[in-house]
Order: structure tokens, then sequence, then C-alpha cells
């Protein structure tokens, strides 16, 4: 036991000291992204758990200037993809072109690969295109033809989608939903954050630049380290009971969800909230996860993951009421 708490105690203060480059990338996002911590932050949990985001809210609330900012903060490789109706698949993984020259034909790359892919505005593009993503969000791959291509690490998928102005949109596929780790839905500013905002994008010399402040590798060793945060067993114990009660409300005494939910968190779910926690911990510079940790990414990991029925639409209940009720209920450990 004394063994045990040695080696947490050990871990805790080695993350302590490899998380110092968070503080960094919090200042230099902050030169140009005022207020929004709880977006900057849900990024970083994303990039440190190798996860996805989809980040929805109305135009012009940064959303596209975060990614690019973080990207630009990590001296990575950034491509941003404008989805339209009109995209093809191609458009996104690239195709084979016919070389005259040499008479045969050669792979020309799309913009996925790179380190941060924006896919903006993706609920624009048909189903086909989206697919084109799944298999580079899952499997790190690209096939172009005959050829299959490994992504280069970190690569991480930043989709935004925009929740109003639904003409001409196509609803992500819930497959397609679920690779997402995370959606984050932002928010408006404050009043005294707007004020800041204006100042800002009216200065005469213009906008802040973000300096590079973090090598990838700085991303992947710190990835391993946040696979080593501790996690205890009852912990685990809450983060299955989070879970299982989108699928047994009745055995949390929440006989009121069942038809409420169509249907419920997979076990991504519990693998994402696992991971998120220990991401969420790791940016906080601490070793261990404590339940606050689940109980901050609980609603970025799974509002995407609970199918509504339509009396649940009918009594407008969204997936944040449904999980606000469980964590209500499901004892804390």
């Amino acid at each position: 036991m004394e063994q045990a708490t040695a080696d947490i105690r050990t871990l805790h203060e080695q993350i302590h000291q490899a998380s110092a480059f968070v503080d960094l990338l919090h200042m230099e996002m902050g030169k140009v992204i005022v207020g929004q911590k709880y977006m900057v932050d849900r990024l970083m949990v994303a990039l440190l758990a190798q996860g996805h985001v989809l980040l929805e809210g109305v135009p012009g609330l940064a959303k596209t200037l975060a990614i690019k900012s973080l990207a630009a903060c990590i001296r990575a490789q950034f491509s941003r993809i404008q989805f339209t109706p009109d995209l093809l698949p191609a458009d996104v993984i690239g195709t084979m072109i016919y070389n005259q020259q040499q008479n045969n034909f050669i792979v020309r790359k799309g913009p996925i690969f790179a380190n941060f892919v924006l896919a903006d505005e993706i609920n624009r593009a048909p189903a086909k295109v989206q697919s084109a993503l799944l298999e580079a969000m899952q499997e790190k791959q690209v096939t172009i033809g005959d050829h299959t291509f490994p992504l280069e690490e970190p690569f991480l998928v930043l989709a935004t989608q925009n929740p109003i102005e639904q003409e001409g949109t196509y609803p992500l596929p819930e497959a397609q939903v679920d690779r997402f780790m995370l959606k984050i839905v932002v928010g408006y500013p404050t009043k005294e954050e707007e004020v800041k905002i204006i100042r800002q994008n009216i200065q005469p010399e213009g906008m802040p630049k973000v300096n590079p402040v973090v090598h990838p590798q700085d991303i992947l060793a710190a990835r391993q380290l946040v696979r080593n945060v501790y996690m205890d067993e009852k912990i685990e114990k809450y983060i299955i009971d989070i879970v299982f009660a989108t699928r047994q409300p009745a055995e949390y005494k929440l006989s009121k969800l069942t038809p409420l939910i169509a249907y419920a968190a997979s076990p991504r779910a519990s693998i994402n909230l696992a991971l998120a926690a220990k991401a969420y911990a790791f940016i906080k510079r601490r070793g261990y996860v404590i339940p606050e940790d689940v109980r901050s990414v609980c609603y970025d990991v799974m509002r995407h993951r609970i199918g509504l029925t339509y009396e649940a639409e009918a009594e407008n209940v969204t997936t944040e009421n449904i999980i606000s009720e469980i964590l209500n209920v499901v004892e804390v450990p």
C-alpha cells in the first residue's frame, strides 16, 4: 500500500513538471482568444487524449480561430477544408492522377494529410464525403487506390457545425458522431469579454500573432504520460455507472428517463470518459483522477452519444438534461 502511494506521488511530481507547457499554450492562445477558457481547455483535453472534436456554435464565436491558433502554437501542419454540398471525397483525401511523361498514375495527397485538420461546417457536405473522413479518424490512415498511407501523429480532426440555418445541411450519421471524442457547445462571451474582443480587432497594429511554443514531440510524450495518470477502481466504477445509467435507467432509480432515451451511450463513451478525465487531470497538473475530472468532461463526452425519443423532443428535454439527472443520482466515490 505504501509502495503504491509512493508510486502515485512520484507520478504526480513527474506529471506536474511535464505539464508545464499547458500554461504556455494557454498564455499564447490568450493573445488572440478572449475568454472561451472552457473551449480552449477541451481542445487541449482532446489533443492530449488523441480524440477528435466537434465544435457547435453560431458563427463568429472564434471556433475556427481557436483551432488555427492551437495549431500555430504547436509548430504543426494545419489544413482547412471548407465543407460544401458539391465537395467530393477526392477533395478531402486526395486522388490518383495520370502522369503523361511517366505513363503511370501517381498519388496526389489531399488536405487530410496534416496534423490538424479543420473540417469547417462539416454538416454541409453529403454522406459520401463525411464517410471519407471515417477511416482517417478511426484508423489514422487513408486509402487512395491500392495505396494505404498512415497519417502523421499528432493527427486531430476538429470539425465545426452551425446549429442554426439547417437548410441544405446533412445531419452527421451516428457512426461518425460517435467517433468524435468531444462535442463542445460554444457559448457567447460576457459583456467584459466582448469589449476586449472589439478593442483587439480595431487596434491599429492588427491582431496579435501566435508563436509556436510547443513541439509535436512534446505532445506525443505528454500523451504517453496522460495514459499513465492514476485512476482508482472507484473512479472506473463511477464512469461505468454513469454510462450504464443511460442504458438501464431503472436500475439507478431513473425510470422516468426510460421513455426519453432512444439509444444509450456506447462503450466508446466509457473509454473516452476515462481518457478525457485523465487528460483533464493532466492539464490541471495532477497525477491522479478525481471524480470532479469525470464530471467536468462528462457533458462533452456524452451529449452526442445519447439518442432522444420523439417524446423527449416533444417535452423539450435535451441530452444535457438527461446527463444532469444521471450525475445528480449516481453515487460519487
